[in-house]
């Protein structure tokens, strides 16, 4: 994946935001994004490894103004998206990035020509669930305690990707 503007810097303020393969440079970065947002925060090696070592897994960071404000993941599993991980700091929260950053995984699936995508979100993140929805994602199940941290159940939620309409155009290369 090339690096790729979506928004440009205006007079008004409005911020320049951009969409690129995430480096193994850019786990620090990722790491406090990950404790700002979760709970459960995966490792340091946990993001290493996925980067090295699963040829299924696919990150994007999102910078806001040239500075990481976000990141989002997924493992592409015949003709499915899993997405792993969504996250924006909360510095930036309250300004529909989580929204970018999910279009541009889903963008990224669609370019992949990956048919259907699917996701775990916690029962009680209705900000997120309700993202997602907007998105054109569909409730069709529950993971009970599917979290160590609380046993909470997570929502299973699908996407036919043809139902996307892809925002980001011809993109070329691939992360």
């Amino acid at each position: 994946m090339q690096h790729r503007e979506t928004e440009s810097a205006e007079p008004s303020g409005r911020p320049s935001v951009t969409f690129r393969a995430m480096r193994l440079e850019d786990i620090p970065d990722v790491m406090v994004i990950e404790h700002e947002s979760f709970s459960l925060p995966w490792t340091e090696q946990a993001f290493r490894s996925e980067m090295t070592m699963n040829h299924f897994a696919r990150y994007v960071m999102m910078e806001v103004d040239g500075v990481p404000a976000g990141y989002a993941g997924m493992w592409t599993v015949v003709d499915e998206a899993h997405i792993t991980n969504i996250a924006v700091r909360t510095a930036y929260r309250g300004r529909k990035l989580g929204e970018q950053l999910l279009s541009e995984l889903l963008d990224m699936a669609q370019a992949l020509e990956l048919e259907r995508a699917t996701l775990e979100v916690r029962v009680s993140n209705d900000v997120a669930r309700n993202l997602y929805i907007k998105m054109g994602f569909r409730e069709i199940g529950i993971r009970k305690g599917y979290y160590s941290d609380n046993n909470e159940d997570a929502v299973i939620m699908w996407i036919d990707l043809k139902d996307h309409p892809r925002t980001a155009g011809n993109t070329e290369g691939s992360v």
